[in-house]
């Protein structure tokens, strides 16, 4: 019995990582209201919260993966007011990750 239920772990946790979304569709349904489908910021709440343009190269340089890795996952706050929800409960780390690298590559 423990071991029917140990491959049927098994089983529950690849297929569910099989259906993981992309970054790209990560990026579409939680990111692209503010940051923009481009990456650009030019929506109005981008606009509105001054969010950076990702496809700059001088924002890219000062970017850190860890810092955009844990923006991601904790959420941004400025003083008492958050900036940003945080995704830790909705994306997997790998995800997160994923979400990151989809952020550099929008540098042209």
């Amino acid at each position: 019995m423990k071991t029917k239920i140990a491959l049927l772990s098994v089983f529950i946790a690849a297929t569910s990582a099989a259906y993981a979304a992309s970054a790209s569709e990560n990026w579409e349904n939680s990111c692209a209201s503010c940051h923009g489908a481009d990456g650009k910021a030019q929506t109005k709440q981008g606009k509105k919260l001054k969010i950076r343009d990702y496809t700059d190269p001088a924002v890219q340089a000062v970017l850190k993966d860890e810092a955009m890795i844990k923006a991601t996952a904790e959420g941004v706050m400025e003083g008492d007011k958050q900036r940003m929800k945080g995704y830790k409960d909705e994306y997997s780390e790998a995800e997160i990750k994923d979400l990151v690298a989809f952020i550099r590559a929008l540098k042209p």
